[in-house]
């Protein structure tokens, strides 16, 4: 089973990771303004689809792929790092848009929202760097099954993220016109955001195989 520590520390990785400036962010504060808190949660329906492919993934042989070509896992590992800096700098660079100025975006139905939704997940460079990348760090061969290991921490993963993401939908309209009213915190959320994610990047670059 997997520690309470590296439940905690992957939760909070997680965490981070989720109230980053991203696309399923941008997608669900969009979508939910421009259509409703209806379609905002078809569309994390999608989303979380989109978590659950990348899990198992994960857990049906990335991980091993990886003990046996060590070159793969260091090339992903350090451009997973150089993406994490990417977005860390885009968060706070002069000039940059708000993550939580919403984009004007047609009016769809169920089906394709749920796909649009599954889409922009799947396709999501930073979910990819957590699953890939991350996840198999807080496996410990010595602490049991690692099937069951990587199943957890995507479960807890997905709750955090569903979690959030939920709020997010049911705020949406709120959050951006709070914070398009207060600069300050704005700018205030753009440097907590970077540092989340310089934190993360060097965590990922420093960590061994």
């Amino acid at each position: 089973m997997v520690s309470t520590g590296s439940l905690i520390a992957f939760g909070a990785v997680s965490l981070g990771m989720v109230c980053s400036p991203g696309p399923n962010m941008i997608y669900l504060i969009s979508r939910s303004i421009t259509q409703g808190r209806k379609a905002g949660i078809v569309s994390l329906g999608g989303v979380v689809l989109g978590f659950l492919v990348y899990l198992i993934a994960t857990l049906l042989g990335l991980t091993a792929v990886f003990h046996l070509v060590p070159l793969l896992y260091t090339t992903i590992k350090w451009a997973g790092a150089a993406y994490l800096l990417w977005l860390a700098w885009k968060s706070i660079k002069p000039g940059s848009p708000s993550i939580l100025k919403p984009q004007t975006l047609s009016v769809e139905g169920p089906r394709k929202l749920f796909f649009m939704g599954f889409m922009t997940n799947l396709l999501n460079p930073k979910i990819a760097v957590l699953y890939i990348s991350l996840l198999p760090q807080f496996q410990v061969p010595e602490q049991g099954n690692m099937l069951l290991q990587g199943a957890t921490l995507g479960l807890v993963q997905i709750t955090i993220s569903l979690t959030v993401n939920l709020l997010i939908v049911l705020a949406a309209s709120k959050i951006a016109t709070w914070f398009g009213e207060r600069p300050t915190w704005m700018k205030v959320q753009r440097w907590i955001m970077s540092g989340v994610l310089t934190g993360l990047a060097v965590k990922l670059a420093a960590e061994r195989r």
